[in-house]
């Protein structure tokens, strides 16, 4: 028996048409907003918990995965598999860019490549398409779901 948010994060994922995200506390507000509205994703943000602002990563790493969220961050420290490795995590997107607007765009296509690509079915997205997986992607990532373990 897992914790209760891992339990409880189990039935949350089987319910939700939208993918569950987990942001950091280095995502800004502006993009937090943008992926709840424009993108219609399931927000996590730390930033708006007391208790989570000033966690250490090793924390967030956790919890993104013990409540089964994609964990969203800025911070390239992620990519280390030896700090985080990919086989215990519920997946973690590294992403980058110079201003807010070319970041909702990158977010966009990551939207439409990696968490929409054709939906399931019911046109529900994958529950979590980078479980176990990590993908870095920039303003000149190419759309494909090239994805795979960081080194």
């Amino acid at each position: 028996m897992g914790s209760l948010a891992s339990e409880l994060s189990a039935i949350a994922e089987g319910q939700s048409d939208r993918p569950r995200v987990y942001a950091d506390a280095n995502v800004p507000a502006g993009v937090v907003r943008f992926m709840r509205t424009r993108l219609m994703w399931d927000v996590l943000s730390v930033m708006e918990h007391a208790d989570l602002r000033r966690a250490p990563d090793e924390e967030h790493f956790r919890r993104a995965r013990d409540m089964r969220r994609t964990l969203i961050s800025l911070d390239r420290d992620y990519l280390d598999d030896r700090r985080y490795p990919p086989s215990e995590t519920a997946g973690v997107l590294v992403v980058s860019a110079p201003d807010e607007t070319r970041l909702t765009k990158l977010l966009t296509r990551l939207d439409r490549r990696v968490f929409r690509p054709g939906s399931t079915p019911a046109g529900m997205p994958a529950p979590l398409p980078l479980r176990g997986r990590k993908l870095e992607a920039g303003p000149d990532w190419p759309g494909r779901p090239r994805v795979g373990t960081a080194s």
